[in-house]
């Protein structure tokens, strides 16, 4: 009988522990990336990115049976959102099916938030859409006066277009217009044309005390110092300067001597790609000049915000401070950004371009570190964020069963990014498989 009740108590222990696997007595997706289960936290060298501890968790838990779609992307979402992690930080979620047309998951996605640098996916479609896909950022070289025994008799005016491609290459290219010009002197002054923009050289709600880049129209190698550059290369190149650099807009009489462009395409692949926030501002101050205007910020947003008029919502409920996303004034949805994909993907002359430049998961850009085991590798294309407090991701990619999605993701309130993007990450993977 002893036997007996030894064997029957033994039985009832095993199925009592089967049943606490299956209904989820220990929740590993509840542990905080970074904690261990008993809430102490390991040190910084221990809190990773890598998806190979995150799907893990995320593949031990057992999911209802032969859920169609899309209900099985959504109960796998709905785990990933029970984490404590989300207790304690804000995360806006919007999934959108482009194949059925239709939003097939959201969690406070009317939540007024900063993209970060996705922002530039915002600033890449409405760019794509008002400037289009053949658009060059140009840099000229002008003068004014006549050439007499080898001397120009006149001024040069250098007129800036913010190319942030525009380097020592192309410097040189304007040097040797002067020498084919038949001059060895300049007897005059070098003007810098700046009036394309206004002299705000930051954008509004920048932190004094990040990497920021120079808001002027004539750089070289990325730096404000365009003009000192020029005159370098024009003694290296032999050609004596009598006369002063200043300031001042080119006269309607100069004649143009040299023009150096790069192409829309070069532009967006880099400012994508790279998150480079002096592409992405150069873009928007492009869109800010159209029309012959002086481009501000100002002039910038209205193109925005006509665009967001134009997919049906209203602009009085955003902020759009600058084009690269450093501002802290800058307020989205995850709502706004789904418009704007899903805006892109109905235009081809706008998807196609945007697609390419976007980071692609476990392969290019900065998305090469994320992302590279799983069903997301390769397929998730999209736009990265990061600014203190905010981690953002919003782009496409297509599920198992062929839909194209589009999808946005902004986290904020966390400390470090690190312990969000592997939840961004299992979003990802979660839509994949």
């Amino acid at each position: 009988m002893k036997k007996l009740l030894l064997i029957y108590s033994m039985w009832m222990l095993t199925l009592s522990a089967a049943f606490a696997q299956q209904t989820g007595g220990s929740n590993l997706l509840d542990v905080t990336v970074g904690e261990h289960e008993d809430g102490s936290t390991p040190t910084d060298s221990l809190t990773t990115d890598s998806l190979a501890a995150d799907t893990l968790a995320l593949d031990t838990i057992a999911e209802p049976v032969a859920l169609p779609w899309p209900q099985n992307v959504q109960a796998r979402l709905d785990a990933i959102l029970k984490s404590r992690q989300f207790q304690t930080t804000q995360i806006a979620l919007q999934v959108y099916d482009l194949t059925a047309d239709s939003v097939i998951y959201q969690y406070n996605e009317r939540q007024q938030m900063r993209p970060a640098s996705t922002m530039k996916m915002i600033n890449a479609v409405t760019s794509l859409d008002r400037l289009g896909g053949s658009y060059q950022f140009k840099t000229r070289l002008y003068y004014t006066g006549k050439v007499d025994s080898c001397v120009l008799r006149g001024n040069l005016y250098c007129k800036g277009g913010m190319d942030p491609a525009f380097n020592v290459d192309d410097l040189n290219a304007f040097v040797e217009s002067v020498k084919k010009l038949g001059v060895d002197t300049i007897r005059g002054n070098i003007y810098a044309d700046l009036s394309m923009k206004d002299t705000d050289r930051w954008g509004e709600g920048w932190c004094w005390d990040d990497d920021n880049p120079s808001l002027s129209p004539l750089l070289v190698g990325k730096k404000d110092r365009f003009m000192s550059r020029f005159v370098k290369e024009l003694r290296d190149a032999r050609i004596v300067f009598i006369g002063d650099t200043l300031r001042a807009t080119t006269p309607a009489g100069a004649i143009e001597l040299c023009a150096r462009f790069h192409t829309m395409d070069q532009i967006l692949m880099r400012m994508m790609k790279n998150s480079d926030n002096l592409y992405a501002e150069s873009m928007f101050y492009q869109l800010a000049a159209l029309g012959n205007r002086k481009a501000t910020a100002k002039t910038g947003r209205e193109h925005v915000n006509r665009l967001i008029q134009k997919l049906g919502l209203n602009p009085g409920n955003y902020y759009i401070a600058d084009g690269s996303g450093l501002s802290l004034y800058n307020y989205v949805s995850a709502e706004l950004e789904v418009a704007f994909l899903r805006y892109a993907y109905r235009n081809n002359n706008i998807y196609t371009p945007l697609l390419t430049s976007m980071p692609i998961a476990g392969v290019d850009g900065t998305l090469e570190n994320r992302m590279r085991t799983g069903f997301a590798r390769g397929n998730v294309k999209a736009k990265t964020g990061t600014v203190t407090g905010v981690s953002a991701l919003a782009g496409y990619l297509t599920a198992a069963n062929g839909h194209r999605l589009c999808f946005s993701i902004i986290n904020q309130g966390q400390r470090k990014a690190t312990t969000v993007r592997p939840y961004q990450d299992r979003i990802c993977e979660a839509l994949c498989k």
